[in-house]
């Protein structure tokens, strides 16, 4: 087993793991491939040197007072196991007769020489680093994924199943995507490139490692305002929350600190062609853009736009709202099948409820708007019917 660490090194570099991943398989492999070789009470220490490309193996005892119970360990299932004696721990009575000096604690160590063990060592070491390199990769897979997590990834359709589950190819990695976590009505087919946030990243009997892929959640919503939108990229307008009903409508609340930066504007673009892209994405899906406000009572009354409120009353430890509005705004405030009113109590946290009220709602009108005098006069336009 001349020149293994080389081996284990260009292994690295092909399964584009780090050097220091490799090392640590090629030890757990040693390890098992010793245990499987003497017995799996015993334990093994690996000592790499990396600059002489060299490597030993030490099975260490440990002395222990004769009472541990360290001295045996259970074998066996739960309803027939038994003791059998470790190779890992020796009594201290028995340890001194091979040398008085040692103490509870002291460590007895000797060479494990795996190349006196022929083929049979080699076949296992084999197949234990094959299995440890395997392990190692989809850890470096886990981590190198999992700070993605609530990122929008673009991956190509590999197949949909029978249950309508979405199976998507991303990079080295396959991604799932279930009937819960596609918009109403999309329908995907093998070769379509698709844009879809990471919900997370887990290990499954089934699928082994694989990343949870949504396009429902309002994170997603919000990646892609921030994928469109370069002004809430950067930090100048901030979004502080989102609500959905996918693929039909959407309310999304805007922040700035920035007295020349209109959240709302930035957020549509020009013509709405920001705006519009995003709901081109998620299936025709309208977007209100609304802005912020710290005080509840002008944070609803946005939330619940295009209807007009008269009044509003908080109740801000109940997180309850009642909202007096008159009979021709009542239905814009619940909005087709409530959704308005659903996306406005998820939006602010609130649960609001229409009072309704006597009156017709108006729209203020501008007051930096001058009023232009009406006049009957026609003397004017006398001439023209001469």
């Amino acid at each position: 087993m001349e020149k293994i660490l080389d081996i284990i090194e260009a292994i690295a570099h092909e399964k584009n793991i780090s050097k220091e991943h490799a090392i640590e398989a090629f030890s757990e492999a040693l390890k098992n491939t010793a245990k499987k070789l003497t017995s799996f009470t015993s334990h093994f220490e690996v000592h790499i040197d990396n600059d002489t490309k060299t490597y030993t193996v030490d099975k260490v005892i440990t002395v222990v007072a004769d009472d541990d119970e360290q001295l045996f360990v259970e074998v066996g299932k739960e309803d027939n196991k038994e003791k059998i004696p470790s190779d890992a721990f020796v009594p201290l009575s028995e340890a001194k007769e091979f040398d008085a000096s040692l103490e509870i604690g002291d460590k007895l160590t000797e060479e494990f020489v795996l190349e006196e063990h022929g083929r049979t060592a080699s076949a296992n070491l084999f197949k234990e680093l094959e299995y440890h390199i395997q392990r190692r990769i989809e850890q470096d897979l886990f981590e190198k994924y999992r700070e993605k997590v609530g990122s929008v990834m673009l991956g190509t359709v590999n197949r949909v199943d029978v249950e309508d589950n979405t199976y998507v190819e991303i990079g080295e990695l396959k991604g799932v995507m279930s009937q819960r976590n596609r918009i109403k009505g999309e329908k995907f087919k093998h070769g379509d490139s698709i844009r879809a946030l990471l919900r997370f990243v887990s290990v499954d009997p089934q699928h082994g490692l694989f990343l949870e892929l949504t396009r429902t959640s309002p994170k997603f919503l919000e990646a892609l305002m921030e994928s469109e939108v370069p002004e809430i990229a950067d930090g100048a307008v901030e979004i502080v929350g989102a609500a959905r009903i996918p693929g039909e409508r959407a309310k999304i609340a805007l922040k700035t600190e920035q007295m020349n930066v209109d959240p709302i504007g930035a957020a549509v673009g020009v013509k709405g062609v920001r705006i519009n892209a995003v709901s081109q994405e998620l299936n025709g899906e309208n977007i209100d853009c609304i802005e912020y406000s710290p005080i509840p009572e002008v944070f609803i009354t946005r939330a619940l736009s295009p209807a007009i409120t008269q009044s509003i009353k908080v109740d801000a430890a109940t997180k309850k709202a009642m909202v007096n509005i008159t009979g021709d705004q009542k239905a814009k405030a619940i909005g087709k099948s409530g959704i308005n009113i659903r996306l406005a109590s998820m939006l602010t946290g609130y649960t609001i409820e229409l009072n309704e009220v006597e009156g017709v709602a108006e729209r203020q009108v501008d007051s930096s708007t001058p009023e232009v005098e009406k006049t009957t006069d026609t003397t004017a336009l006398e001439d023209l019917f001469k």
